[in-house]
This record gives structure tokens, C-alpha cells and sequence, in this order.
């Protein structure tokens, strides 16, 4: 018997998409997996579909989430979890034939330390083009985890979406599952595994068609809010990256940078400010002068806040610190 992989997949209120994305399961070319579909208490026909393709397909379960939300609908299915490897699914989302498989393959290619990344397709759900946001989005997830390198600029967004990794239970199981209460629940995950120095790896191909559409919880859920994001990413900083021995410096004195000076204060985290718009420089925000961006930084650590190229071409970090960028943006 080949090894078992098990698929925890919540499901809310998501009839109109979610056959087609049971069929992309039932069809997967590796064919020992379980899917472990979890009801978020949805109020339309979600339930009955997934009970419909159980009868004739044993590899599926559908359960009733103990508990509300999705991190309690994870840690509902996990429980029941029998496999020796574990992925996720989004029930509005779309697999590939292989992509269990690419998975699997990457996993046993790699060994066990490896997160298995499967790049991913966006698609809008009523047929129009892709904006460039999510379009960059995609390119960006697809290329680091391609080079091996998805944790280099995990501080941006999250490098690794909930449908798209694979780990091997015993892995998983030390990283903590699912038990964080951390909403983003995947960039929560992704920063764990960030921290116990797994090696992310690509699939050849890519093999998660992920679905966008105006009312996706992604899009609409308040867990899923930016500044929820900059709350995660500063204490992972604090965390993972701060050395108490170095010079912080942030850049940048707009909405995001305000958010993360503050977060950074209230934390007991010193810091010097740096502003590349004149009329700004020697304002005084929250007890901090904001200083020229335009000087020599050296031997220190840098928070980046703004994607203005002009203003970061006046950053002139040591090169042999250019490691000690961090780009929150």
C-alpha cells in the first residue's frame, strides 16, 4: 500500500464552486489520499454535495466542525487525520490532475525537512483577466518557491497559501499543527515553519488553480485585514530576525510605517526613523525625530516600508549587511 495523504479542507457556504473542486480531488492520478471535508456550519446546499460524492467514493469524509471558524474547523478535521502526509484544500479552489502527486514526489525528493509548494493559477471566477496585484502575487509565490528561497522575503506577504503545502505528518506534528490561534492562519503556519529552517520547495508544474471572486473570505473576512498582517509580521520579527546588538532602523513614515512604529513601541523595540520626504524630516511622531533616509547605514538591521525605488536608492546600507533588509511591503 502506498502512503496515505490526508486533505483537511473547510467548507463554508461555497455550493456553486465546490463539485467542481471534488471532482479535481476525485481525480487526482495518485490515488491514496482522504479527504477530510469540514463544515463550517454552512447554510446552503455545502453539506449535501460533499455527502452526495462520499456515497460513491469512500475516500471522502464529511464532518460537522466542532467548533467556528476555520482554524477550529483544521484542528476539527486533524483530529481525524490517518495519513502520513498532510495538505490543505480551499473548497473553492481547483487541483490539477498531479498535484497530489508533485506533491508527494517533492516531498520524497527533498526529504523530510522539505515544505512542498505547489505554484499556483489565478483565475477569476467570472472569466475576466486577473488584475496585476494578484497576478504579481502569483508570479512572486511561484519564483521563490521555485529557487528554494520562499522564506527570503516572507516579511512581504505570505510565501506559502494555505492550499498549496504539503509536509509529512512527523514534520508537521513538530512545527505545531494546526494549534496556533493566530489569524492569518496561513502566514501564522508559514512563519513556523520559517522558524524550525524547513526547506521550501516548488513543483515542477503549477498545479493549484486558486479562485478569485468578490465574496472569497479572503477578500471579506476581518481575520484576513492588513493591519491583522503587520501585527503578525512585526512579532515575528521581534521574534525570528531583531538582534538586540544592532541598530534598527525603519523607513518610511506612511500609513504602514506609522503602524509598525507603533507596534514596535509598544513592544519596548528602539529604533531610528528614516523619511525620504524632505518636508517631513525633523517632524517629531510618537516621540521619534524622523531622520534623512539620505546617510550611510552601517552594521544595522533595516525595516522597509515603501516600495518607492527613488526613496530606497537613497539607502546606502553596508553591502556586507544587504541581508538585513526586511521588506514589509
Amino acid at each position: 500500500m502506498t502512503d496515505l495523504v490526508s486533505i483537511i479542507m473547510p467548507y463554508k457556504n461555497c455550493e456553486e464552486f465546490l463539485q467542481e473542486t471534488l471532482d479535481s480531488l476525485i481525480n487526482q492520478t495518485y490515488l491514496n489520499w482522504e479527504l477530510i471535508a469540514v463544515n463550517d456550519h454552512s447554510e446552503d446546499e455545502s453539506f449535501n454535495l460533499v455527502q452526495a460524492s462520499l456515497q460513491n467514493d469512500h475516500r471522502i469524509k464529511n464532518i460537522n466542525n466542532t467548533g467556528q471558524g476555520i482554524i477550529e474547523a483544521l484542528k476539527t478535521g486533524y483530529a481525524l487525520a490517518q495519513g502520513q502526509y498532510i495538505t490543505r484544500m480551499d473548497a473553492d479552489d481547483i487541483c490539477t490532475n498531479e498535484k497530489i502527486q508533485q506533491l508527494k514526489d517533492t516531498i520524497d525528493t527533498h526529504g523530510p525537512n522539505t515544505v512542498a509548494i505547489g505554484k499556483v493559477y489565478y483565475f477569476k471566477a467570472d472569466g475576466t483577466a486577473i488584475g496585476n496585484g494578484y497576478l504579481n502575487y502569483q508570479n512572486w509565490i511561484n519564483q521563490l518557491a521555485e529557487q528554494q528561497n520562499s522564506f527570503s522575503e516572507i516579511y512581504k506577504e505570505c510565501p506559502i497559501p494555505s492550499p498549496s503545502w504539503m509536509l509529512l505528518r512527523t514534520t508537521f506534528d513538530q512545527i505545531g499543527a494546526f494549534n496556533a490561534n493566530i489569524y492569518p492562519e496561513d502566514y501564522e503556519l508559514a512563519f513556523r515553519m520559517y522558524k524550525a529552517k524547513l526547506k521550501p520547495v516548488g513543483t515542477p508544474n503549477q498545479v493549484h488553480h486558486w479562485r478569485d471572486y468578490t465574496t472569497r473570505t479572503s477578500r471579506t473576512h476581518h481575520h484576513y485585514k492588513d493591519n491583522r498582517f503587520l501585527s503578525l509580521k512585526v512579532q515575528a520579527f521581534i521574534d525570528l530576525d531583531l538582534k538586540h546588538n544592532s541598530p534598527l532602523y525603519l523607513l518610511g513614515a506612511g500609513k504602514k510605517g506609522k503602524t509598525i512604529a507603533k507596534l514596535l513601541i509598544a513592544s519596548n523595540i528602539d529604533f531610528h526613523w528614516l523619511c525620504g520626504i524632505e518636508s517631513k524630516i525633523g517632524h517629531n511622531i510618537y516621540g521619534k525625530i524622523l531622520q534623512n533616509s539620505a546617510q550611510t547605514i552601517e552594521n544595522s538591521q533595516l525595516i522597509v516600508t515603501i516600495a518607492s525605488s527613488k526613496d530606497l536608492s537613497q539607502i546606502k546600507l553596508n553591502e556586507v549587511n544587504s541581508n538585513d533588509y526586511y521588506y514589509f511591503c
